[in-house]
């Protein structure tokens, strides 16, 4: 029998709640692409999906033995790339692979080295301004950064990085045009809810404090 969704169901169906226990908790958050330096020089590629912003900072938790955290650990030069919800055949080609060799032993069945990211991606490495890292050419939001902290988060499996955005590139598609503000309405993030990718539905309203509020004609400028 087909499940309605929860909105469409009466509010005293839709209040009965069960204890459960999930193996994540991936509730709902955007999926980025980490661009870092590897000892040799070369560079890594890695999709994530826990990162928020608080200002001009942006928190990412990374697992421990990934070579994004070994990365950072040394050379803290980041750069955070956004894709759009129409680029998740792109991230899940890099979700099977690793840029350490050996493959940790923590890493999922399946997973292989593989030195090449962004070609096995099938993704264009565009140099940055003020990073070595490059940047994810196809990605229309991407953000130059500097690792301020790295530390264990308190299970000691995960990495919390603190990472300092220095410079914001964003396609001129999704600016308000004659500001610096991005176009909600344009800007169509890749979103990850329980291991399934999904992207955003129809504006339902904005915050008091938007700079951006809609009408009829569009974004006010």
């Amino acid at each position: 029998m087909d499940t309605a969704p929860l909105s469409a169901l009466p509010a005293a169906q839709a209040a009965t709640h069960l204890t459960v226990e999930p193996s994540i908790l991936y509730f709902g958050t955007p999926v980025v692409l980490l661009s870092t330096e590897n000892g040799d020089g070369s560079f890594n590629l890695a999709p994530m999906s826990s990162a928020w912003a608080l200002g001009q900072t942006v928190v990412l938790g990374l697992g421990g033995d990934g070579q994004t955290a070994h990365n950072l650990a040394a050379r803290p030069e980041l750069v955070i790339n956004l894709p759009t919800a129409d680029q998740w055949p792109a991230v899940e080609r890099l979700a099977p692979l690793t840029g350490r060799d050996p493959v940790p032993a923590t890493k999922a069945e399946g997973c292989r080295f593989e030195p090449d990211k962004f070609g096995a991606a099938g993704l264009t490495a565009e140099p940055s301004h003020l990073v070595r890292p490059p940047r994810v050419a196809e990605c229309p939001l991407q953000l130059e950064a500097r690792a301020a902290r790295v530390r264990p988060d308190v299970t000691g499996e995960f990495v919390i990085v603190e990472a300092a955005v220095r410079r914001v590139h964003a396609d001129a598609r999704i600016v308000v045009p004659g500001t610096d503000h991005i176009d909600p309405g344009a800007w169509a993030p890749l979103l990850y809810s329980f291991r399934h990718y999904f992207g955003l539905g129809p504006e339902l309203g904005h915050s008091y404090r938007t700079r951006t509020p809609r009408g009829p004609a569009g974004p006010a400028v």
